[in-house]
């Protein structure tokens, strides 16, 4: 009977340890202007990261006063996205990007099977009828992730410490503009990053 109870212990010492050696980073995305960037989306690659990425439960883009809501969804590679139309009105919702082609033809409600996000890129959707909308699906291979607020600033919790790609992007960006990619490495004592887009928004 001990020799379960002394792996359990040992399981619980290295769960523990993982923790102890979480960091946090917080990380500000800026414009060509030096002004916050709300919306920039900001994730962490690596291959432990990539390992460690899961695919997202109940990840929706719905349709309501002709607008897809969210216009910026983040998702893993391998989630499955819902399209619920919550207008009076029918949409017709594609993407032709090369990271994800598809085509859910004019409908009312939630179509029975969502639709599979498998490879990380930059998604565009659109709607067959209503041309003014326009949403982005970002799908990521990492669990490091975050968006923007209106200071521009993202903050990760429980980031292991190590060498990671940063990258970042912007719905601003030029159509078919991959995310901006540059080293960063986190300490177990945290880290704290910025990162200026080359591109100027229009004054509020």
């Amino acid at each position: 009977m001990q020799f379960p109870v002394r792996i359990l212990s040992a399981g619980l010492l290295a769960l523990n340890a993982a923790a102890a050696w979480a960091a946090s980073v917080d990380i500000q995305a800026l414009g060509s202007d030096g002004r916050p960037l709300a919306d920039t989306v900001l994730f962490l690659e690596s291959r432990d990261a990539k390992a460690a990425a899961r695919p997202l439960a109940g990840a929706e883009v719905a349709q309501a006063e002709r607008r897809f809501v969210p216009r910026v969804t983040v998702v893993t590679a391998g989630t499955e996205l819902r399209f619920p139309n919550r207008d009076k009105v029918r949409h017709h919702v594609y993407s032709f990007s090369p990271s994800k082609t598809f085509e859910l033809k004019l409908y009312a409600g939630t179509p029975a099977n969502p639709v599979l996000f498998d490879k990380p890129g930059i998604a565009v959707l659109g709607c067959n009828i209503h041309d003014s909308m326009v949403a982005w699906v970002v799908v990521v291979e990492t669990p490091y992730f975050g968006q923007a607020d209106a200071k521009g600033l993202v903050h990760l919790d429980n980031v292991p410490p190590g060498s990671y790609r940063l990258r970042s992007w912007h719905p601003a960006l030029p159509p078919g503009a991959p995310a901006l990619d540059e080293a960063l490495v986190v300490t177990a004592a945290g880290t704290q990053a910025s990162v200026k887009l080359p591109l100027a928004l229009p004054a509020p």
